[in-house]
């Protein structure tokens, strides 16, 4: 009685934010109806084993696994204190851990369900037995991940991050994706699920497909299980920040102390300078040898120029990987500083000083992600326009950085992180990649990364600049960007 009153109570404050209902069924909608096509041409051009109805049909797992992922994560990490004092009270640690995990399964569920919904719509379902028995092992694996990460990482930005780094080498690495004959593939979550979902031999000998899928389904469990349990007594502190009344010091102050808050989570410069390499440098190992038609402009001409996907790959891959990070790191240093600067701005602290604050942390970030992809891209790729480039870069990262402080106090924690990976993943990922098309797409050019997109193209595969209208648009929307902070800022400050 008492787990599945813990396990009501669990589920009753995940849906108490109806935005995080929505993203259950935008979600699916994005990466299986609209992104599932786009990512079977980038199989072809890659050479991974799945023809398209198998990169389609295996896009329903990696969404109930993306979505799981995150849910389980904040429902273990947002409730670690809670955790600890019911423990405290009496609660067997088991039990309320058996509730948390049987509230994950739950919503795993639900996601299995929302992903197979949209596969159904899109393509139909051949046999469906076997692709919501994959689908239903999909979530289980990352609800496991997402359970371990919230145990063991309460940091929401180092949390999350560690969570769609571990996802996107699963999926982008994956067999069904990409050709690859390396053994460390093999050690990838799902790689052996994704197989038996689309009905596919992995030709490695031993175990089946099914068998190795169900190994790691019930170890990851196992050990998400054992995990949660030993680490539900562990709780943080944090310190509180204090304020002087000269409005330099004040700022000089802040970023001061933000500075000494990022320096108690080193794990956050360690993702920052990884995730960018480890994305740059696979791309690069991973992507074969062929032609794709890009169009550029040069000397006012323009025309479509047939370019090697292997020599671009990682060049493209570093405004991607930039701005994820900057759009998280956005939602969550705002986030987690909001109540703080609140009571800062009822003692006087100036409001511009404090946005101030908070956007120099997040740039910050932006800016070592962006140095670090630009300095792993060198090392791979040699850009006819280094300045250029470097410079569409930054116009990306500090993009996404403004997005995402606008997406932290409109969207809140968990919704917030689906849309800080899903808007750079349509703009940049799909719709302004020069690997899936010769040029954007008419939608694509509404979005916020399209000037900036074809400044890095110019910059990284002709000799002189001639995007001036797409500097233009750029400089538009990080204006535009900067005045809704201003005002959403104060807003959410003030009250």
């Amino acid at each position: 009685m008492t787990t599945t009153l813990l396990v009501h109570r669990f589920l009753s404050d995940y849906v108490r934010n109806r935005a995080n209902l929505l993203f259950l069924a935008l979600v699916p909608i994005v990466f299986v109806m609209v992104a599932a096509g786009t990512l079977a041409d980038a199989s072809r051009l890659l050479g991974g084993a799945g023809n398209d109805s198998s990169i389609e049909t295996v896009t329903a797992g990696w969404t109930a696994g993306f979505l799981t992922a995150i849910a389980m994560y904040f429902q273990v990490s947002a409730a670690r204190n809670t955790d600890r004092r019911l423990v405290l009270s009496g609660l067997s640690g088991i039990r309320l851990v058996t509730a948390r995990m049987a509230a994950g399964a739950l919503l795993a569920a639900v996601a299995s369900a929302a992903a197979l919904v949209a596969l159904a719509a899109r393509t139909g379902i051949d046999d469906p037995l076997r692709v919501t028995a994959g689908t239903l092992m999909f979530a289980v694996i990352y609800l496991a991940f997402g359970a371990i990460v919230g145990a063991t990482v309460p940091n929401a930005v180092n949390g999350t991050v560690v969570l769609m780094f571990i996802w996107i080498i699963d999926v982008f690495f994956g067999p069904t994706l990409i050709s690859s004959e390396s053994v460390l593939t093999r050690l990838l979550p799902t790689h052996f699920v994704s197989l038996w979902t689309v009905n596919l031999p992995s030709g490695h000998g031993g175990l089946s497909e099914l068998a190795w899928s169900l190994l790691w389904t019930t170890t990851a469990l196992a050990v998400a299980f054992i995990v949660v349990v030993q680490t539900s007594s562990v709780s943080r502190r944090r310190h509180a920040r204090k304020s002087v009344p000269s409005a330099l010091t004040q700022l000089r102050t802040g970023l001061k102390m933000g500075w000494h808050d990022w320096r108690r989570t080193p794990v956050l410069w360690l993702l920052l300078a990884v995730v960018p390499a480890v994305f740059i440098w696979l791309a690069d190992a991973v992507t074969p040898n062929g032609t794709t038609p890009i169009t550029l402009r040069e000397n006012g001409i323009r025309f479509t120029d047939m370019v090697d996907p292997a020599h671009i790959h990682a060049a493209t891959m570093a405004p991607v990987s930039v701005a994820s990070l900057a759009a998280l790191a956005g939602v969550f240093i705002v986030l987690d500083a909001r109540s703080a600067d609140q009571r800062l701005a009822l003692a006087g602290q100036r409001i511009w000083v404090l946005l101030a604050t908070r956007l120099g942390m997040v740039l910050t970030a932006a800016g070592l992600a962006t140095a670090i992809s630009v300095a792993v891209t060198a090392t791979v790729f040699d850009a006819h326009q280094w300045g250029l480039y470097i410079a569409a870069n930054a116009f990306i990262a500090v993009t996404y950085a403004l997005i995402g402080v606008l997406l932290g106090p409109i969207f809140g924690r968990v919704s917030g992180v689906f849309m800080a990976f899903l808007i750079p993943f349509l703009d940049l990922g799909i719709g302004q990649s020069p690997m899936l098309q010769g040029e954007p797409a008419s939608w694509a050019r509404y979005l916020p990364g399209y000037g900036s997109t074809r400044m890095l193209i110019d910059g990284a595969l002709t000799e002189g600049f001639d995007e001036v209208n797409s500097l233009l648009i750029a400089s538009g929307w990080l204006a535009g960007l900067v005045l809704v902070a201003v005002v959403l800022f104060r807003r959410t400050t003030s009250r």
